[in-house]
């Protein structure tokens, strides 16, 4: 019996992953990712003259539902479908916008700043909540997932990653096949946990703590409850998921109404100085 070397192997794996595209307006560049069900190449539109990310679906997804639900939700947060078709060996394809940026994970260790990683997470919460609005639950949310452009645009669902290795972001419930709206809730909840800093702030770590509960009755009802509770955090308001100690509230007066407590203690200042200085005056 002889065997083929791990070359050629490569090389005849390679052959047939290798979509077709002669017939096509798309030329084939390179792989940028991939994930269960089809693999994206970044390639270049030959009719309109510009590059483009391309998605083939694997063999069995006759059915391109996904180049579908895509193309129903336009959104600056959702990368745009631009076009679909078949190839020769029946597999499906779809070309949307090639996003020109990082990967979430990649990004966050560059940005040690918590502010503006939370308004990251706001636009995400913004395109997450867009496509519940239009009926679509993603069941895949990670930072591997989502995409962060070259002026601070963000992008829900990017190339594919592998899942291996990476934190596990599914709720509890998928494994039972009954993911829902509540599911993504969860998903965002340990995406926020990825956000935050060692140790993090209280309201914030209780902010993630309900979205991600492993009871879905216990977590916020929607994404835009989510994000309003991350936005009041960022204000600097109370938030909903957690209950201010005292010295907290008093801190939080006095961050609020610095001018204020500025002037009034300049004001008790000048009266106290007269009090004094006003009997050595006589």
């Amino acid at each position: 019996m002889s065997f083929l070397p791990d070359r050629a192997l490569d090389h005849l794996r390679d052959v047939t992953e290798t979509p077709d595209f002669s017939d096509t307006r798309y030329r084939v560049e390179e792989e940028i990712g991939r994930g269960g069900m089809g693999i994206v190449y970044r390639a270049w539109d030959a009719q309109l003259e510009r590059r483009v990310a391309v998605k083939v679906m694997n063999a069995g997804y006759a059915i391109n539902r996904e180049a579908k639900l895509l193309a129903q939700l336009e959104h600056p947060g959702i990368a745009p479908v631009y076009d679909t078709g078949n190839l020769p060996d029946g597999r499906w394809y779809y070309a949307m916008r090639l996003i020109q940026g990082r990967r979430l994970d990649e990004f966050l260790r560059t940005e040690p700043a918590l502010p503006a990683r939370l308004r990251l997470f706001e636009k995400i919460c913004e395109a997450v909540a867009f496509a519940h609005n239009r009926g679509v639950i993603h069941c895949d949310l990670k930072p591997q997932n989502i995409m962060v452009g070259e002026f601070g645009e963000v992008f829900v669902d990017g190339a594919p990653a592998p899942a291996a290795g990476t934190p596990p972001y599914m709720a509890p419930e998928q494994s039972a096949g009954s993911a829902d709206a509540l599911s993504d809730v969860f998903a965002l909840g340990r995406i926020l946990r990825d956000l935050m800093p060692d140790p993090p702030p209280r309201p914030l770590a209780a902010i993630a703590q309900k979205a991600s509960a492993q009871e879905p009755a216990a977590r916020f009802g929607d994404v835009q409850h989510l994000a309003a509770d991350v936005g009041r955090y960022l204000d600097g308001q109370p938030v909903a998921a957690y209950r201010d100690t005292v010295p907290e509230r008093l801190a939080r007066f006095c961050r609020q109404n610095q001018v204020l407590l500025l002037l009034l203690g300049t004001y008790l200042a000048v009266k106290l100085f007269l009090y004094f200085l006003a009997p050595a005056l006589k």
